[in-house]
């Protein structure tokens, strides 16, 4: 395994965490302050969770990054709502998907609108990011996915890539989008070393959030995790290392998804950096 590539990636790193009871507890525990904080939002349990915390750990000096889908907000005076509750918590940073709530919780169907509204705003935001698919949408052809990053580019700031478990497509999917000169960084989305008896448990408990839905829309996703042996992501690192690396690939660092194992998540980062000589 190469070192310096996958040491500067781990070294910008973002833990992606559910909005639940304990994660608060749990991020403070074991979280050091230079680690970017995503939180995730669900059509279930709608936003307010997802300020809540993400108020509560930017007052605790975390660089926070709530999500705001676009189909949980009903509306422009919504959107105005929440951007100014969370500038007033000096969250400088947000994503925005469109979201899974179908149907939507009002007059936003994608991500473009809310987005735009942003910079009519007057980008109260520094940092705005969007979604990527390296692995094709269940519902887009790939080339309309790419299509809608080149669209927002005007607006967003960089681009968080979907759990993606094959090296090849990853590194293609990069290719592509780098031919389309969009030009945004990119943090590649990396499944953490998760438990399967615990990720099957909390996908009985929540069963909603972005980082747990995708499970059961990709079976195939699913089988990774649950065969035994069936993924690694020291082995996804090491494979992706070169594709990830070149100064091209304009790749900013991880995005790891948590699914709420926090600890396991900091503790694996730490050992690998180790082993690194980091």
């Amino acid at each position: 395994m190469a070192t310096a590539g996958l040491r500067a990636l781990l070294g910008s790193v973002r833990y992606e965490v559910l909005p639940a009871k304990a994660t608060e507890d749990k991020v403070l525990a074991h979280v050091p302050r230079d680690v970017v904080v995503t939180v995730t939002a669900s059509p279930v349990k709608g936003l307010e969770p997802t300020l809540d915390l993400a108020t509560r750990l930017a007052a605790h000096g975390y660089r926070v990054v709530p999500h705001v889908p676009a189909r949980l907000l009903r509306d422009d005076a919504h959107l105005k709502d929440v951007v100014d509750r969370l500038r007033e918590a000096a969250v400088d940073d947000v994503f925005v998907p469109a979201g899974d709530a179908d149907p939507p919780a009002g007059v936003y169907e994608g991500a473009l609108p809310v987005l735009r509204r942003l910079s009519e705003l007057g980008r109260p935001f520094s940092h705005v990011g969007v979604t990527g698919y390296p692995e094709s949408h269940p519902l887009i052809h790939d080339d309309i996915t790419i299509q809608a990053m080149w669209d927002k580019r005007e607006h967003a700031t960089y681009i968080v890539s979907n759990l993606c478990f094959d090296p090849r497509v990853l590194g293609e999917w990069i290719g592509r989008i780098r031919r389309r000169d969009v030009a945004l960084p990119v943090y590649v989305g990396v499944a953490g070393p998760v438990q399967r008896a615990k990720l099957m448990a909390m996908a009985t408990k929540i069963g909603v959030g972005e980082s747990t839905r995708f499970l059961t829309k990709h079976a195939s996703w699913f089988l990774r995790f649950a065969a035994p042996g069936g993924y690694s992501p020291v082995r996804l690192l090491a494979r992706s290392e070169q594709a990830m690396t070149v100064p091209s690939a304009g790749v900013a660092g991880l995005h790891l998804f948590t699914f709420n194992q926090i600890a396991e998540t900091e503790r694996w980062r730490r050992a690998l950096l180790d082993r690194l000589g980091g």
